[in-house]
């Protein structure tokens, strides 16, 4: 059967549901709804939440704050039995995060209620994805989620901690269980070579209409199953939608339009956190529609109003009722697992307000400023997918870091893992840097201005590294493959001069005079 029959009756009241939206009020009531139930939680008692029946008043009585607090003054004792901490009940499960490559992980509580919310979500992004393709057949055939192992650690009785692709994979209702795959045997594999190849030979009996997960790792995934086609046809010719997020999709856009070709499918942009299911795409050209009526209240901070990525008392805190189009905010989150105006750490700016839209900037720690420049991991991005597409080059990743001269003066450097085959000459690293020198002071008048005359910001370095170079490495320290990924900005030096060795390519960033 095909149940896309099923998910178009669905979508249709939802659509219209979100479409005649009021996205305040809906926001208005999410808050006052979270307060409500959280009201007798240790939280809920000290910041008074039975006298809060406002957002001014929760912006008064609850601070902005980090996970690092939440978690020094509720969670780290009892943990891992949360007990009416932050959030009514036992929290039953936590996802670790695995984030950048070597930033440590977090803990993070995953309610019934979250899961609940995040099955929503999946299901609105499939609503938009037939608004704007009403003929596409979704449930036509399987789902393959490319994620990390599902295996669950037991913590206590009744809590469990994994990846959240994991929680998600063991909390499927059962009903859709046979839709999804891997199935339990390869999703609990921790090898990532393995587990590609097992769903690589997986992909070959199944009808795929469904994929999900990071571009990153969707293309290596490609790869082997078009070489299991002896290199002929469409790796999914069934693919009826490729859902991503978690990285910037510009790099790896036009080599995964590649493997689409000859499909059907189309691509859908999501922004799932681990702290819930922030936006995705609906049927407008720019930005990712803000989900606000499931779990979740959000604010925003003026990233210029953060102290070393952090809030003070002076920092300004906005919601939906007052953020405005054009400025970089730092998101801030309450949710339905007890998370209280907790920074995740990202950054957005807002494109559209009704519908609220948005794009993702990139991290608040992340921010390029050695000198006063202040590039975003948005425009770093941009400018790299610009270079590489003038160049003819296909990138799997990169990362940025400084280079500080006797001199005093600076330089950016830049890591750039590309597909194999790549021929990486001397010639192509300087053009490289030069085409990333030239875009980035068209687009950004502080990083102009640090660069003119070379007074305080020499023109950039690029060494290219391949594929296998980067995969062996992140093998080594036990982050191939899931949603592991380097840091776009690696501002510790050291860490980027290591870094740097183990590919091979500190003698690439050292060779340019400081004349130059």
């Amino acid at each position: 059967m095909d149940a896309t029959v099923l998910l178009r009756l669905y979508a249709g009241r939802r659509l219209n549901q979100l479409r005649h939206l009021d996205v305040v009020a809906s926001q208005r009531q999410q808050l006052l709804a979270l307060v409500r139930q959280a009201r007798h939680t240790s939280f809920g008692r000290t910041h008074d939440f039975d006298g809060i029946h406002s957002v001014a008043a929760f912006q008064t009585q609850v601070p902005l704050q980090c996970h690092e607090t939440l978690w020094r003054d509720y969670w780290s004792k009892p943990y891992p039995v949360l007990d009416n901490c932050t959030w009514p009940g036992r929290i039953p499960y936590f996802a670790f995060t695995s984030g950048t490559t070597n930033a440590s992980s977090k803990a993070i509580p995953v309610s019934h209620q979250m899961v609940r919310a995040n099955r929503r979500a999946a299901l609105d992004v499939l609503c938009w994805h037939l608004a704007c393709h009403p003929a596409s057949r979704p449930l036509w055939g399987r789902t393959m989620m490319l994620g990390g192992t599902t295996a669950l650690t037991a913590l206590a009785p009744g809590v469990y901690s994994g990846d959240l692709s994991g929680i998600s994979a063991v909390t499927a209702p059962l009903w859709s269980r046979h839709h999804l795959l891997p199935p339990r045997p390869i999703a609990l594999l921790e090898d990532w070579d393995v587990k590609l190849d097992a769903l690589a030979q997986l992909a070959l009996r199944h009808r795929i209409t469904v994929l999900s997960g990071t571009p990153s790792w969707m293309l290596p995934l490609f790869e082997r199953i078009l070489a299991l086609r002896g290199g002929k046809g469409p790796a999914l010719p069934d693919l009826q939608v490729l859902v991503h997020g978690g990285v910037s999709f510009g790099l790896y856009k036009e080599r995964i339009q590649g493997y689409l070709r000859g499909t059907q499918a189309q691509t859908r942009e999501v922004y799932p956190a681990s702290e819930g299911f922030i936006a995705m795409a609906d049927d407008g050209e720019e930005g990712l529609r803000l989900l606000v009526d499931n779990g979740l209240f959000y604010e925003f901070v003026p990233v210029a109003d953060l102290q070393d990525g952090m809030p003070t008392s002076q920092s300004r805190r906005y919601w939906l009722a007052d953020v405005v189009c054009g400025e970089n905010y730092a998101i801030a989150l309450s949710s339905n697992a007890g998370v209280w105006s907790c920074l995740i750490g990202d950054t957005v700016r807002f494109v559209s307000q009704e519908p609220p839209r948005l794009v993702i900037i990139g991290r608040v720690q992340a921010m390029l400023s050695v000198c006063g420049e202040h590039l975003t991991v948005a425009e770093l991005e941009q400018a790299m997918a610009q270079a590489c597409h003038a160049l003819g080059l296909s990138v799997v990743d990169f990362t940025v870091g400084t280079l500080f001269l006797p001199s005093g003066r600076a330089r950016h450097g830049y890591l750039v893992a590309t597909a194999s085959g790549t021929n990486q000459t001397p010639c192509l690293h300087d053009q490289l840097a030069m085409y990333l020198d030239t875009l980035l002071q068209q687009g950004n008048d502080d990083y102009r201005s640090h660069r003119q005359g070379n007074a305080q910001l020499l023109a950039p370095l690029a060494a290219l590294v391949c594929e296998a170079s980067l995969e062996n490495w992140l093998r080594t320290q036990g982050s191939l493959g899931g949603q592991h990924k380097l840091p776009r900005v690696l501002n510790d030096t050291q860490r980027f001069a290591g870094l740097a060795r183990a590919l091979g390519a500190w003698d690439v960033l050292q060779g340019r005079p400081e004349t130059m």
